[in-house]
């Protein structure tokens, strides 16, 4: 069952947040769940707990990333905005692209960043694989896009080095279930894991963490 204040309880859970951060958020969850109706972006049975569920899950990011001024960042299977949206909201002096393949939810999350003023988003449509050589970005975000070593594939030439920002430069993945089997069969090796569920157990996120990679 649906919290009946979620905002409440994100407000406890992300007490750094500034107010304008959370009325954006708040709308963004509101054209999420009206485009959600026409097409589907987030799961439907989740709806009722696109704030505590899906819009938490991406907040514990802020737990932990610093950006400078003017960092870029780029998501790459951006669907309904998540996690690039919120982050957007979040750090509004970073420039994020957020890259979808598929035309449609192209079109929703463009509608949505000007609906919400969002100047520091561009998006685009396409595959990562195809961007340009010379493109490179401070940070590299996916949200259960595909399994670790495809992905890590897919962006490694796409992260800028650089350590001016905490953490270093490199790819911050949010990964479901166990990522174990996946790194030792690849031979990646993370900077840093961070279980979000602890984090968060109020939240009940089951099995998710966030993933560093650093380049």
């Amino acid at each position: 069952m649906a919290p009946s204040d979620p905002w409440t309880i994100l407000y406890r859970w992300f007490p750094d947040l500034s107010e304008e951060t959370w009325e954006k958020l708040k709308i963004y969850c509101q054209l999420l769940r009206e485009w959600n109706s026409k097409i589907n972006l987030v799961s439907r049975k989740d709806m009722d707990r696109l704030e505590v569920k899906h819009l938490a899950h991406c907040l514990t990011i802020t737990k932990f990333l610093r950006l400078m001024p003017n960092a870029k960042l780029l998501d790459v299977g951006t669907g309904g905005g998540l996690p690039g949206i919120p982050m957007s909201i979040c750090y509004p002096r970073a420039k994020f692209t957020l890259m979808d393949s598929i035309a449609k939810k192209v079109m929703v999350v463009a509608d949505m960043s000007e609906r919400l003023g969002l100047d520091n988003v561009t998006v685009c449509r396409g595959r990562v694989e195809e961007l340009p050589k010379k493109k490179s970005y401070d940070f590299v975000l996916g949200r259960a896009v595909t399994s670790l070593p495809v992905f890590f594939g897919w962006v490694r030439d796409k992260v800028a080095k650089g350590s001016k920002n905490s953490p270093a430069n490199g790819i911050l993945y949010l990964k479901g279930g166990d990522y174990r089997e996946e790194l030792e069969s690849s031979g990646l090796t993370p900077a840093k894991i961070w279980n979000l569920d602890e984090l968060l157990p109020e939240a009940d996120l089951g099995e998710k963490y966030l993933i560093h990679f650093k380049l």
